[in-house]
């Protein structure tokens, strides 16, 4: 049992949570109420707790001199190897709690019960403070829930505290359906809470040297499971901008406010400096102007970019393109990289951490990089991996891709002969004009926007909704793309996945030969797993 959280409990604690973790993986993957096979939370905890160990193996035996302790710089360490390994939103969050939890107690001459609540309150400050809308019923709220049990515990034992907050964190988890209605409906808990709870028991471990009895929460069968709605914001703004600003807190209080009564969707990520810093300002905006004017107002806002949503392996390095400048774009599937590779872009494998993103944009040997995520998820990674890169001395910017099809259109249009900020501003809006639709088997049963679903169901989503469910896979896929050229379009690109039938494309592009006569049609084996079919419409 431990008074006082040192240098080799922190390190026992971060070997303990990732074993936890390791063995809850499927588990939490499976906790997506989503009914497509692409849950991740478990893997991306995992991930993330990996390269906070693999930091905590340096050598601590040499302090830092900026006043840290030992337990201190080890925290730090933990947080730091977190966040360059952080994939997934929940990987990154929690990034985001081990920062402030390292900040708060890393010069604390010792940390017991009140230094662990008040680690525990700055953790939970730093995570809400990356999201500008957050949604309770998910990590945050278990988080806050830990930390505040943490502080009514008001005490300086530490084991007290601990207990304190795994019980507030397991409770919290317990609440989350009645939090987040999807999760009601689907009959699970929190993904990210569940992997929260599960290394603040690491903790109590550590400290107590018992490990705390806790079942893993039952699902509730009483109803069918709903599909989750996506971190896209709402359909009542058409532009999504953002861009990095140099200025100082004062300033970025007051943008908030005014960019918050301009649209949804707003994220403001500071580099953590003190005083004037660097920050990533992400919103959805009618009024394009009016929020890049307001980053003026209140600093020196770059590397802007604009997208419009109307109709919307080892990192392979080819040379430096003219200019100085470089493309790093994600791709899961040999066939899509093998493509990205061709038009001159720095390849990196699926689900990156913010580490591979940052090792990519280095090898680049460019001063100026754009980086096209092409997965919702990724996009919290890539955004952290720019801000790391800008503390290099380069500039780099992020185009929200949400599919590789629209990273095709955006390299399609680069122009070394442009500004870079045009260049970037110009692939925003190409991959913001290509639609997209991915298509797949249902992994599970579910009530989506389109009707119920039953485990291997074909659906097709289209923007990231189910817009189309079919028993047979070419039909479904030839319906999708009938959908979306009923809204217009002159170019259909078609992507295969590793476990498309064999003439599946071949199909699908002889039906729009049949019915859409003057389109044309690019067709390419990408490779990509989960999806038979990736599609996209210009």
């Amino acid at each position: 049992m431990l008074d006082t959280l040192d240098a080799a409990a922190v390190r026992r604690w971060c070997a303990g949570g990732l074993v936890a973790l390791k063995r809850h993986q499927g588990e939490i993957d499976d906790l997506n109420v989503y009914p497509v096979p692409d849950g991740d939370t478990g893997t991306n905890m995992v991930l993330t707790l990996t390269s906070a160990q693999q930091a905590l193996a340096m050598d601590l035996g040499t302090l830092p001199e900026d006043g840290s302790t030992a337990h201190g710089h080890a925290l730090r360490l933990m947080a730091r190897g977190a966040l360059l390994g952080a994939r997934g939103n929940s990987g990154v969050i929690l990034s985001q709690i081990l920062r402030g939890f390292a900040d708060a107690v890393a010069a604390a001459p010792a940390v017991r019960g009140r230094e662990l609540a008040a680690a525990l309150r700055d953790g939970t400050a730093a995570a809400y403070a990356a999201v500008a809308r957050p949604v309770e019923g998910t990590l945050l709220s278990v988080v806050a829930a830990a930390a505040h049990a943490a502080e009514r515990a008001d005490s300086d034992d530490l084991r007290a505290v601990v207990r304190a907050a795994a019980g507030g964190a397991a409770h919290a988890l317990a609440r989350t359906p009645e939090q987040l209605p999807a999760l009601a409906r689907a009959g699970v808990v929190d993904a990210g809470g569940r992997g929260l709870c599960l290394l603040l028991d690491a903790l109590a471990e550590v400290v107590t040297g018992e490990s705390p009895e806790r079942p893993a929460p039952a699902s509730r069968p009483a109803r069918p499971p709903a599909t989750a709605v996506r971190e896209t914001g709402s359909e009542e703004y058409a532009y999504e901008v953002q861009f990095l600003l140099d200025a100082g807190p004062e300033a970025v209080a007051r943008l908030r406010v005014e960019l918050a009564a301009l649209g949804d969707s707003l994220v403001v990520v500071g580099d953590g400096s003190a005083g004037a810093g660097t920050w990533n300002v992400h919103v959805h905006v009618n009024d394009v102007g009016a929020a890049i004017e307001a980053g003026v107002v209140a600093g020196r806002p770059h590397h802007i970019s604009v997208t419009r949503f109307a109709d919307q392996s080892a990192p392979v390095s080819p040379p430096v393109a003219a200019g100085g400048r470089a493309a790093v774009v994600v791709a899961a599937g040999a066939g899509i990289a093998e493509l990205f590779a061709g038009e001159g872009a720095t390849v990196v494998p699926g689900n990156p951490s913010i580490g591979e993103l940052l090792d990519a944009i280095r090898v680049t040997g460019a001063a100026r990089v754009v980086v096209l995520p092409n997965d919702p998820d990724t996009q919290a990674v890539a955004s952290a991996a720019a801000r790391e890169a800008h503390g290099l001395g380069l500039k780099v910017s992020v185009v929200p891709t949400r599919s590789p099809v629209q990273a095709l259109a955006a390299l399609a249009v680069r122009d070394p002969g442009r500004r870079f900020e045009d260049d970037v501003i110009a692939m925003a809006e190409a991959a913001g004009a290509c639609r997209y639709a991915e298509v797949c088997y249902a992994r599970r049963e579910a009530l989506t926007v389109a009707g119920p679903c039953r485990p291997g169901d074909v659906l097709a989503l289209v923007e990231g909704e189910v817009h189309l469910i079919g028993s047979d896979l070419t039909d479904t896929c030839a319906a999708v793309v009938d959908r979306m050229l009923g809204g217009g379009g002159e170019l259909v690109t078609l992507l295969s996945g590793a476990e498309a039938p064999d003439g599946l494309a071949d199909a699908v592009r002889e039906h729009v030969g049949r019915r859409w006569p003057f389109v044309e049609v690019q067709a390419y084996p990408g490779g990509q797993p989960h999806y038979p079919l990736l599609v996209g419409v210009e």
